[in-house]
């Protein structure tokens, strides 16, 4: 008979006791996707625009006001 070592055991032991934990975890059910928009990302985006308009009236337009006098 062919003897089996302590360290081919060992390894044996280590393996099937981490397929042993794994497979119950990959039963569950998978977790809820993120929401793709909640409305903040919409908010934002357009106070950004906001912004972007008041950047332009205040350095791009009031200057020429002012060579126009």
């Amino acid at each position: 008979m062919v003897a089996v070592h302590f360290s081919t055991f060992f390894v044996m032991s280590v393996v099937s006791l981490i397929f042993g934990v794994a497979s119950p975890a990959s039963n569950e059910q998978a977790p809820a996707p993120a929401p793709a928009s909640d409305g903040t990302s919409i908010d934002q985006g357009i106070a950004y625009i906001l912004m972007l308009v008041a950047l332009v009236l205040t350095y791009l337009i009031h200057p020429l006001d002012w060579q126009i006098r």
